[in-house]
């Protein structure tokens, strides 16, 4: 730590030394005309053509953070980071002259923000390099960047410090450049689709469209309790209501639920409502969307996630949640009731005391002795309807509903309803689910009267959709932890003493 403080004190004063001598060290603008990608292709095209001379005698300016300087008497080799990669800097004492050669070679550090202006050669070492005219201190880096060889390797430090994990790590920023591409490619299926993209509430007086607890904050002026909205769904569902027969939403959600490798309290999901259709309609557009995202992200649709083949390839496996559970583990649950399914479920070593019903007995089940080796992609079908109070019963099925929730690679990416429209069996449901949170269930949602009154007024059939988008961003870029995909993630505060 005492060599550390000597190096931040050293910097500071080459700060004053270079206020001192007139020059601002954090100077308004750079008028740069290249990108260092942008010269190493120009280069190299010159090179396939036979006509670098005319490209080496053009003028260059570029920008970026000095990441390496290696000294050899009157001449240095550098490297710039920029925006879209890193490129090779040789500073010359008879080029750029007595005075300038020493300001960059005593009073520029690594990670000091540079300009270079100059033109563009290869060296003897093949190495495609700006021979600087010019060098402008565009920024002081007051504290030194992690070493070198070692850079930012702690998992917990790089997610609190994402700057220098960008920094010292290039490969993170392709993950969320692949997180970007993601994106647009969802909405240019959705927009093709003939979808509209909506905003809905994010700050919510009441809470509802999924089974979590919220996070609840206050309303000083009006001196109210209000939520951090934990779905999309109702206020989505009010959108189709009145007309919108197609909408999506890219929505920030947040849940005051446990942190773990696929989980944290503020994340992004995407909810798709259409109009007329069901649950099947929905099967066939988010398996047509996995695909055409998949290949337009990845280039194939043959990808790895955590060391498995994956193809994410239309059509995809559909089977029931009672028939997975038996295909599993050879236990029929079809029939049985509350108590039997308890006893089941004690059979097979899995903890149920805390399940209040049927439904959630089955779930649990289902969570611990399927879900993990649902690696390709899988439709599980047909949830029971007392976990599935916004979702229609089944047409054939009584007892279930018409729901699904779709896994790759062991992961739960999506869920989706043929929806509820009858007003008067969904207050009935609200009105069940009233009753678990007397029972102390936490998650179950409260009653919302509004979204009761919009249903009143006529909702047409409808198919609903979330999907995780940070889920998904992971199954692309094969990161193995929410917190690879999310630029900030949720990190507990550190003490004075940490």
């Amino acid at each position: 730590m005492e060599e550390q403080s000597e190096i931040i004190q050293s910097r500071y004063n080459k700060l004053e030394q270079i206020r001192e001598m007139g020059i601002n060290p954090f100077p308004y603008r750079f008028e740069r005309t290249h990108l260092s990608s942008q010269i190493i292709d120009s280069w190299e095209k010159a090179e396939d053509s036979g006509d670098t001379e005319s490209v080496g005698a053009k003028k260059v300016a570029v920008a970026g953070r000095l990441m390496t300087v290696r000294g050899h008497g009157k001449s240095t080799f550098a490297h710039i980071l920029d925006g879209a990669g890193q490129i090779q800097v040789y500073v010359r004492f008879d080029v750029v002259g007595e005075e300038q050669y020493e300001f960059f070679k005593k009073l520029i550090d690594m990670g000091d923000f540079i300009g270079v202006e100059g033109t563009v050669f290869r060296t003897r070492m093949g190495e495609i390099t700006i021979k600087a005219e010019r060098v402008t201190l565009l920024s002081k880096s007051l504290f030194p960047l992690p070493e070198k060889w070692h850079g930012l390797v702690d998992k917990e430090a790089r997610y609190r410090q994402r700057y220098l994990d960008l920094i010292s790590n290039p490969e993170v920023k392709e993950v969320f450049i692949k997180r970007t591409s993601m994106y647009k490619a969802i909405r240019e299926f959705l927009d093709r689709e003939g979808c509209i993209e909506v905003e809905t509430p994010i700050l919510q007086t009441i809470y509802g469209g999924a089974f979590a607890k919220p996070f609840r904050t206050h309303h000083n002026a009006l001196d109210m309790d209000m939520y951090l909205r934990i779905a999309d769904e109702l206020y989505l569902k009010r959108l189709i209501i009145g007309g919108i027969e197609r909408v999506y939403e890219f929505g920030k959600d947040f849940r005051n639920e446990g942190i773990d490798r696929s989980h944290n309290p503020e994340f992004t999901m995407g909810e798709l409502y259409c109009a007329y259709w069901d649950y099947n309609d929905m099967m066939v557009c988010f398996e047509r969307m996995m695909e055409f995202v998949t290949k337009r992200v990845c280039g194939s649709t043959e990808i790895i996630y955590r060391e498995n083949n994956i193809s994410i390839k239309a059509p995809f496996k559909r089977i029931s949640m009672l028939d997975s559970i038996k295909e599993t583990t050879g236990v029929d649950l079809e029939g049985t009731d509350y108590q039997q399914a308890k006893d089941a479920a004690n059979t097979l070593g899995v903890e149920v005391k805390n399940k209040l019903n049927w439904g959630q007995v089955v779930e649990e089940i289902f969570g611990e002795k399927v879900q993990p080796d649902l690696i390709q992609p899988t439709f599980i079908t047909d949830f029971p309807a007392d976990i599935s109070p916004l979702a229609k019963p089944h047409r054939d099925k009584e007892g279930f509903s018409e729901r699904f929730e779709v896994y790759i690679g062991g992961e739960e990416m999506g869920n989706a309803f043929s929806e509820l429209n009858d007003p008067r069996i969904q207050r009935q449901k609200f009105e069940e689910l009233q009753s678990l949170r007397q029972k102390g269930d936490e998650e179950a949602p409260p009653l919302d009267e509004d979204f009761l009154r919009a249903m009143e007024y006529g909702m047409p059939p409808t198919a609903g959709l979330g999907f995780g988008l940070d889920r998904m961003a992971m199954l692309l870029t094969d990161s193995h932890s929410i917190r690879d995909v999310i630029f900030f993630p949720f990190m507990r505060p550190l003490t004075d003493t940490e």
